[in-house]
């Protein structure tokens, strides 16, 4: 069985939001022609939502950081980043124009360790649902899409393929942060490297 896993395509991370992604807008078209092929499948669909309490420390004002610089939180390293994706407000909410999808995957709920994967926290220390939900409806191939390539897409695209899933990333269906130029690149080589296969939502048929 196949499913869709739809990365944080909320508005924070969209063209106006707290920690917008370039061109992020482009990919909603795509991602909702990937979900209607999926629904028309019967194919599994769930979504993930990084949904952060308002007090989390990778937020820069949290820790006394500087956005967008390194620092250590729960002994690993961390970007600093501006508040983003508040549970219950309008930042965290998805994209107004994606597609309803009904089976949702909240991470980063805890306020002292960040949570890239929709499988588990950076430190591996808490699973999310995620696993079982899939595990539950006998998934054996997954296919990812959604916001940002270079975080969220990668970490749980990697931790997909260390729990034996068949991985396929869906390229124009992502957009990067690339806080350093060409990290989106670099993480589409290092997910193909690690077995990832790197395709095109044209190829799904």
């Amino acid at each position: 069985m196949k499913a869709l896993i739809v990365v944080d395509v909320q508005n924070d991370f969209c063209e106006g939001g707290a920690l917008a992604v370039k061109d992020a807008h482009e990919i909603i078209p795509i991602v909702n022609k990937v979900i209607d092929f999926f629904n028309k499948n019967q194919y599994f669909v769930v979504a993930t939502k990084d949904w952060h309490p308002a007090n989390h420390k990778s937020f820069a004002k949290n820790s006394n950081g500087t956005i967008g610089e390194i620092g250590i939180l729960n002994n690993l390293p961390q970007v600093w980043w501006p508040e983003h994706c508040v549970e219950n407000t309008y930042g965290s909410n998805f994209h107004p124009n994606l597609k309803e999808i009904k089976h949702i995957i909240y991470k980063g709920t805890n306020f002292e360790i960040d949570s890239y994967s929709g499988f588990f926290d950076n430190g591996k220390l808490k699973s999310t649902e995620l696993l079982s939900l899939l595990e539950n409806n006998q998934i054996s191939e997954i296919f990812v899409l959604g916001l940002a390539t270079d975080y969220c897409v990668k970490h749980t695209v990697l931790d997909a393929l260390d729990l034996g899933f068949k991985v396929n990333v869906i390229e124009d269906g992502c957009k990067g942060v690339n806080l350093s130029f060409n990290d989106s690149n670099n993480a589409l080589k290092e997910m193909m490297e690690k077995g990832a296969k790197i395709i095109k939502s044209d190829d799904l048929n």
